[in-house]
């Protein structure tokens, strides 16, 4: 008891080399994704969250592992039925065919409008709410059969997280949730553990250099070992009924649902997906392609209403009625399309798809979706855990000896 009471100054070297390993595991973390925007001064005196820092890189590799490990576009927009967009979207679709109607004839023929009977008037509603839904469909069609032309899904996805990092952070946090916390927690039992040999040789051998140097080594270890241990080893070592693989790898089936959800439903959208294909980097092709499909439509409307066209136009007119048919179609596409995004997304099924496809992929596939956010910068995070290690065995030296 004696000899415990003259020298429990030292006990406090294995509790303080856990808090260390614990902190420090604690901070990597936290610099991993926060601060989300450059704090400091720039270029060189500040910090910026790793993830936030490469917002642009991170997402281009989502973008190559979902498509080159999970789904082809071209595969899941196949299942959209062109036909069937078109009914959801039918009450837009005859609201628009009533509105071209009045702006081309209040602008063209005013006069001429105001004294046709209402049943003339509404030959021609009818004539192009029938039209205008059967181009709209084969515009649909051509779109869907050719939509790696019409659709920038790596510019789409790029830009959405790099404009929200929050969420590009939220794919990493939530996905590796458990393993954040093992990291943090291993920090503290390795810290322990550790601190416990640095007490045995600190009580036999005192240089000044020693804490230091063993906090320097407490701090690297311990973030080293817990990288290591998320995602090594990758197939599993067995020793009779038990075997160790990588933390990560474990949690397959339960990380594969998470991101997959995520993905589909903050990410994938139908909304950011028929957004993209219609005013997107590749929009001015979707917007050719529309305005032919367009000035279709006015064609069978004219066919239907031959008389009552070649009252009001001549071929100067006609091409301006075009203009203002895919104009006015244009200004409510918007509000159109976004009838048919309930449909697409359960024609498209991503979540599913992502889900399955992921829970097969073989282990040194399936880290490599988390194992960037580490990959190119885990040198950074293990040194600042040396750094702090070695500031904390400097502490102990001067505080406790």
């Amino acid at each position: 008891m004696e000899f415990l009471i003259e020298n429990w100054i030292y006990g406090l070297i294995p509790l303080i080399s856990g808090l260390v390993g614990w902190t420090t595991n604690i901070l990597a973390i936290r610099m991993t994704f926060y601060p989300l925007e450059f704090r400091g001064i720039p270029p060189y005196l500040g910090w910026q969250g790793i993830i936030p820092s490469k917002a642009g890189v991170m997402a281009g590799k989502a973008v190559d592992m979902i498509t080159k490990n999970l789904v082809q576009i071209e595969d899941q927009f196949a299942y959209i039925d062109s036909h069937r967009v078109v009914e959801e979207m039918a009450p837009e679709l005859e609201r628009v065919s009533k509105k071209i109607i009045e702006e081309v004839m209040h602008t063209q023929a005013e006069t001429l409008w105001s004294k046709l009977p209402d049943a003339v008037k509404q030959q021609l509603f009818d004539g192009v709410k029938e039209d205008l839904p059967l181009t709209v469909e084969e515009l649909m069609k051509e779109i869907n059969l050719n939509i790696s032309e019409f659709f920038d899904l790596r510019g789409m996805v790029v830009s959405t997280l790099v404009a929200d990092k929050e969420l590009l952070n939220n794919i990493f946090l939530k996905c590796g949730a458990k393993e954040f916390k093992f990291i943090e927690r291993s920090g503290a039992y390795f810290g322990l553990l550790f601190g416990l040999i640095q007490m045995l040789v600190w009580y036999y051998f005192q240089p000044w250099w020693f804490l230091p140097l063993a906090g320097v080594a407490v701090g690297f270890i311990t973030n080293w070992l817990a990288l290591k241990l998320i995602f090594k080893p990758q197939k599993p070592w067995r020793f009779g009924n038990f075997h160790i693989q990588g933390l990560f790898i474990k949690r397959q089936k339960e990380v594969s649902a998470e991101y997959a959800s995520i993905i589909a439903k903050q990410v994938l959208t139908s909304p950011r997906i028929f957004d993209n294909i219609f005013f997107g980097s590749k929009s001015l092709a979707v917007s050719k392609l529309t305005r032919k499909y367009i000035a279709k439509a006015v064609d069978m409307a004219a066919g239907s209403s031959k008389e009552l066209i070649q009252l009001i136009t001549g071929n100067k007119k006609y091409k301006i009625i075009k203009n203002i048919a895919y104009s006015s179609f244009m200004e409510d596409l918007r509000i159109i399309i976004s009838r048919a995004f309930n449909y697409a997304e359960e024609a498209l099924d991503l979540e599913n798809t992502l889900r399955e496809k992921m829970q097969a992929l073989p282990p040194w596939e399936f880290v490599s979706f988390l194992h960037p956010i580490f990959e190119e910068d885990e040198w950074k995070l293990i040194t600042v855990g040396a750094i702090l290690g070695g500031l904390a065995g400097l502490a102990q030296l001067y505080l406790l000896f």
